[in-house]
């Protein structure tokens, strides 16, 4: 298992066949309409527009490719996580770095490892206290 970003050919697939799909942008469509809320979920700041968050994929279990090439996407809601370009970047950034959430714990766990890493890293940097939600600042 590994949860960081793979440079084999079904990587490729998937970012350069998947991700620029019909099926990706009708899903990604989909997920935002059923948002209440238009956030990233790492900084949690609010924006106006999805074309600002991109989708982290916490499980690819509802991605499959079709014999034909086609693309199905039916990935729950919660396998997918907003987050602005830049924090989904530090995500994986992390998630290929270390070790530890790349193997040894679930892709869920790792992810939410990983933003809570980078919450830190953006607590500190910015001087700010990032809400949570929950009751908690990170």
């Amino acid at each position: 298992m590994s949860n960081g970003r793979k440079p084999s050919p079904a990587a490729a697939s998937y970012r350069g066949g998947y991700l620029r799909s019909r099926a990706w942008f009708a899903r990604r469509a989909r997920y935002f309409q059923d948002q209440a809320r238009l956030r990233c979920e790492v900084c949690r700041r609010e924006v106006t527009t999805p074309r600002d968050l991109e989708l982290h994929h916490v499980s690819y279990r509802g991605v499959r490719q079709r014999p034909d090439g086609s693309w199905e996407a039916h990935e729950a809601d919660n396998d997918l996580v907003a987050m602005h370009p830049v924090c989904h970047e530090a995500v994986h950034r992390i998630l290929d770095q270390d070790t530890m959430l790349r193997g040894l714990v679930s892709r869920q766990d790792a992810t939410d490892r990983a933003i809570r890493i980078v919450r830190r890293q953006l607590e500190r940097a910015l001087g700010i206290t990032i809400d949570t939600g929950d009751g908690d600042a990170t």
